[in-house]
């Protein structure tokens, strides 16, 4: 004070911690400036103030004038440096003319956290209280609305009652409004709403959208109690402004659908996904997107190096697509799944994060998949296999066609099948039934090596010679060996049982009676042959 007395504006003080308990003396006197500095920090930073200590080697290391001691230690040095930062001076004051602050000592007040402490400091009490503002009374609105030069204008011409308002455009919309302002107690009124000055304007938004209700609510509200021109503008473009109220808006409306584009040819584009986990297991995914060809497999384990193995069997069998869609899950984004697909020349194309939609032809399967499933308790291989079977014969209710058709180009033949009436089965059971009618009895003729058979003869005009079975060629193509002309080749419909006394003198008889035959037939007609023809055919018959 002005007469040398000391006042003290604020206390301070607080228990030693365990670690700081094990301090030396010197640290602990040093640790009391420290934390006394800081905690006052707000109110001596950037001003000049004394500190005042009863522990006298403390007045040489921080004296700011001075160099800090080489033997200092690490501590005193941290403790040092961060008083450097302040302007001050140090003095030592004798233990006894020190009392003021010794007191504190002896009722310490226990440690608290670095968070707790800094919530109950009077400074940040201080500032919270600052932010929040005093409400806005009719005394402010008044003494507002006296000094704002249009509304100020307004009152007097409301309360002298001529509604003579001035031509200029600020008063265009209290002259429409004339009929209906009021004044009371010098602040104006329309209806039951009070006008508000440009002034308080800003700080009315804020009260009404404190709770941060959406504009329709805000308007509600305002239209009770307040009203200025630009109100309902006002109060769209804060609430379209407020951040808080535009980060937990809800979604926007869902856009159209729009379908991946249909390809062309089968397997240019696949969906992949993951089902799962579903019943404990987790069940890879595939569809076609022009066949809608499905593939299911269940995996063990979800990892790129699973996934690479489970697409690498499914293309040995139906080839590389040229696109292959898929989620943002760990094993289609790791390094090793990129790889594999690049290797193969295969473009990869993932879906938007957290929209699975996107993918939606591999969800939409995932989704009629576990539905057929989830009537078993637990799902083998043999009822997937059913499944997809079903599925892949099944028209598609895009396509209008069955998966199988598409992909491969004909149905799958399924059980159902043999309620159909087959025409090509139907034939082979007639051609079967005919087989058996002309081969019953008498008329099947087998052979057997070394039989002597009659087999027709093409040359001359003896249509049949006796000849011996050699070997069997077919069912109906048999191996003869004639006596004379060599080794032929005939169908069954060129042979016949021989009888088996049949000799070779009665076959010389049976030719010499055919060519005499033959030759009373020709012999008249001999006057008319050539010449050459009648010597050929007496040398035929010497």
């Amino acid at each position: 004070m002005e007469d040398g007395t000391e006042r003290p504006i604020a206390y301070a003080s607080r228990s030693l911690t365990k670690a700081e308990k094990a301090y030396s003396q010197i640290d602990k006197e040093a640790l009391s400036i420290y934390w006394g500095v800081q905690k006052f920090h707000t109110y001596l930073y950037g001003r000049h103030f004394t500190l005042i200590t009863d522990h006298k080697p403390l007045v040489s290391i921080f004296h700011p004038e001075k160099q800090l001691p080489a033997m200092t230690t690490a501590r005193l040095q941290r403790y040092a440096i961060f008083l450097s930062s302040h302007n001050y001076s140090i003095e030592y004051r004798n233990t006894a003319n020190h009392g003021n602050a010794d007191g504190l000592s002896r009722l310490p007040l226990s440690a608290p956290s670095t968070s707790t402490d800094e919530e109950t400091d009077a400074c940040n009490v201080f500032y919270s209280s600052q932010f929040e503002n005093l409400p806005v009374t009719c005394d402010t609105v008044r003494k507002e609305t006296q000094r704002d030069p249009v509304l100020s204008q307004v009152l007097d011409i409301v309360l002298q009652g001529t509604r003579d308002f001035p031509p200029e455009n600020d008063f265009k919309t209290y002259r429409n409004r004339s009929k209906e302002l009021t004044a009371h107690q010098n602040c104006l009124l329309w209806g039951n709403r009070v006008v508000i000055p440009a002034t308080l304007q800003s700080e009315i938004l804020t009260e009404l959208h404190k709770s941060h209700p959406g504009i329709v609510r805000t308007k509600s509200l305002a239209r009770s109690y307040v009203w200025w021109p630009t109100l309902d503008s006002d109060i769209e473009e804060m609430c379209q402004h407020c951040v808080d109220c535009q980060q937990y808006l809800p979604k926007p409306e869902a856009a159209p659908v729009h379908p991946w584009e249909w390809t062309g040819s089968p397997w240019e584009r696949v969906h992949v996904d993951f089902a799962g986990p579903f019943k404990g297991q987790m069940y890879f995914i595939l569809v076609d997107s022009h066949s809608k060809w499905p593939e299911v497999v269940r995996m063990s384990s979800t990892t790129a190096t699973a996934t690479i193995n489970v697409l690498r069997d499914i293309f040995a069998h139906l080839g590389l697509p040229k696109t292959l869609v898929s989620d943002n899950g760990p094993q289609f984004v790791a390094d090793e799944f990129k790889t594999f697909l690049r290797q193969n020349g295969v473009k990869h194309v993932t879906s938007s994060p957290y929209h699975p939609r996107t993918n939606g032809l591999a969800e939409r399967f995932v989704r009629s998949f576990k539905a057929a499933m989830k009537k078993d308790s637990k799902i083998t291989s043999k009822e997937i296999d059913i499944f997809l079977m079903t599925y892949r014969v099944t028209p598609h209710a895009t396509t209008g066609e069955t998966p199988a058709k598409l992909l491969m180009g004909r149905n799958l033949r399924t059980r159902l099948d043999l309620l159909k009436p087959d025409t090509s089965n139907k034939v082979r059971q007639k051609q079967d039934k005919m087989k058996l009618s002309k081969h019953t009895g008498s008329n099947v003729r087998q052979f057997t090596v070394g039989k002597s058979v009659m087999v027709r003869d093409y040359r001359g005009s003896v249509p049949w010679i006796l000849a011996t079975v050699t070997s069997c060629l077919g069912p109906l193509t048999y191996e003869v060996k004639t006596k004379e002309e060599g080794v032929w080749r005939r169908h069954v419909d060129q042979m016949r049982r021989a009888s088996e006394t049949l000799t070779e003198k009665t076959v010389q008889d049976t030719l010499a009676k055919a060519i005499l035959s033959r030759w009373k037939h020709l012999q008249y007609r001999l006057p008319t042959l050539p010449i050459h023809r009648k010597c050929q055919i007496v040398r035929h018959r010497g």
